[in-house]
């Protein structure tokens, strides 16, 4: 059961329900008065009424109950599927879909093509919700995905992932014009301590806080921006987006990370997973896998290679 424990500032005031909805960006006013009410919020271990004013200095404990589960459901979804047998499938997502069911996208995913797709041959590691899902990419990210048909597969899979041995390369343009032509960001990424729905660079003793590494190589040069790839030893929530952002490169199209006037018509971060590699975990062999760069990223790059010849 997750619990969020919230400080007031010396200068909060009003009442209690409109503060907390300002700190918790995940949680709507309405849904924290439903919480009040079920005694889920408290102060100095004493429930609050949705009515309190906020106490400044005072702390606050929030204590989440647990998502109820979603089954994913078969849906006939087309899927672009570059490779498949009967251990695994590697997908080439597209930007906008989701990879698995979840509060607010209970259906239209990846997971739910997967379903149909497979009928239903796909690993039970990751439940009823995320059946063969061995990694994931963010819904606004294009690109690879390696699933697993069967248990046997997932666990070697993951097992490639959890000692970093996985060759997986993304394509991203940032903003700005990087000094050096390679180079690498490593941190200790966390939840971000302000907006719990953003991770964040974060010291290696904080809370959660976990090892990430980015390599990064400049591809093209356009004064504002730079065409990159980046090379994955870790695979962090948001990690590229995140890393790129803290060396003052945020990801072109970035809503979250990015400037407040991000390029909307990129709907998204302008990343894409390009390659993929792994070793088989039926035949032992490396199999790698390259996914040409999708159309909104293509023209994106033809309009900067105008601008810049301009």
């Amino acid at each position: 059961m997750e619990k969020i424990e919230l400080t007031a500032g010396p200068d909060a005031s009003g009442r209690l329900d409109a503060w907390l909805a300002g700190q918790c960006a995940e949680l709507s006013r309405s849904a924290l008065q439903n919480l009040m009410e079920q005694g889920r919020v408290t102060r100095g271990g004493s429930c609050v009424n949705k009515k309190d004013k906020v106490v400044p200095g005072a702390a606050y404990c929030i204590d989440l109950p647990e998502p109820q589960p979603i089954e994913a459901q078969p849906q006939n979804i087309p899927l672009d599927v570059v490779y498949e047998d009967n251990d695994l499938i590697v997908i080439n997502k597209p930007k906008g879909m989701v990879v698995h069911p979840a509060p607010g996208n209970p259906d239209g995913t990846l997971v739910n093509a997967l379903l149909y797709h497979c009928a239903g041959q796909l690993s039970g590691i990751g439940g009823a919700i995320r059946p063969g899902i061995v990694h994931r990419i963010d819904k606004d990210t294009s690109g690879l995905l390696v699933m697993a048909k069967n248990d046997a597969a997932h666990q070697a899979l993951s097992a490639q992932f959890s000692v970093h041995s996985i060759h997986r390369v993304y394509h991203a343009i940032v903003y700005g014009n990087l000094k050096e032509d390679e180079g690498f960001v490593e941190t200790y990424l966390g939840r971000d301590p302000r907006d719990r729905k953003k991770m964040a660079v974060v010291p290696q003793e904080a809370s959660g806080a976990r090892y990430a590494y980015t390599g990064w190589r400049v591809l093209e040069r356009f004064g504002n921006f730079t065409y990159i790839a980046c090379q994955l030893k870790t695979g962090r929530t948001h990690q590229i987006r995140v890393h790129m952002a803290s060396i003052g490169h945020p990801l072109a199209g970035d809503a979250v990370y990015g400037p407040r006037n991000c390029i909307k018509s990129l709907n998204g971060q302008c990343l894409h997973a390009k390659e993929l590699g792994f070793i088989h975990p039926a035949t032992q062999q490396w199999v790698q896998f390259d996914s040409p760069l999708p159309a909104y990223f293509t023209e994106f790059l033809t309009r900067l290679r105008k601008e810049h010849r301009a």
